[in-house]
C-alpha cells in the first residue's frame, strides 16, 4: 500500500515537472528577440519582458525607444547589424525607478592593521519591452 502511494506521488511530481519544462521550452521556441544597447550595456530582450537597466532620465510610465539594435531574430530569420541595424528599434515602457542591492567593498592589507569597509547601491530603472520592430 505504501509503495503504491509512493509510486503515484513520484509519477505525479515528474508529470508536473515535465509539463512545466515543456511550457518553458515551447515559450522559447518561435519567439522574437533582439540584442539592444541600453545605457552602455547590451541586453537580450524579448517582447513583454521586464529588465533592470542603469537609471534612465525618463519619467515613470513614459515610453522609450531604443534604436541601437545590434541583432534581431524573428523565428530563425537573423539580422545582424554593422554595428547597428538601420530602421530597427525597440519600444519599452518605464515601469519604475529603484535602487539595487547593496554591494559591499572590503579592503584589507594583511599584517598592517588596515581594514576599510565601503559600499554602494546602484540606481536602476525597470523597463518592460513593448515591441521589437
Amino acid at each position: 500500500m505504501h509503495s503504491v502511494l509512493w509510486k503515484k506521488w513520484i509519477y505525479k511530481s515528474l508529470k508536473i515537472r515535465l509539463s512545466s519544462c515543456l511550457k518553458i521550452f515551447l515559450n522559447q521556441i518561435n519567439k522574437m528577440y533582439a540584442i539592444v544597447e541600453i545605457a552602455g550595456k547590451q541586453f537580450k530582450v524579448a517582447q513583454d519582458q521586464k529588465i533592470f537597466v542603469n537609471r534612465l532620465q525618463n519619467e515613470e510610465g513614459s515610453e522609450v525607444s531604443f534604436d541601437t539594435v545590434m541583432l534581431k531574430d524573428n523565428d530563425g530569420n537573423i539580422t545582424v547589424g554593422q554595428p547597428y541595424i538601420n530602421g530597427a528599434n525597440v519600444k519599452a515602457t518605464v515601469v519604475k525607478h529603484l535602487k539595487g542591492k547593496k554591494v559591499l567593498v572590503f579592503k584589507k592589507i594583511r599584517r598592517k592593521g588596515y581594514q576599510k569597509m565601503n559600499g554602494h547601491r546602484d540606481y536602476l530603472t525597470q523597463i518592460q519591452i513593448n515591441s521589437i520592430n
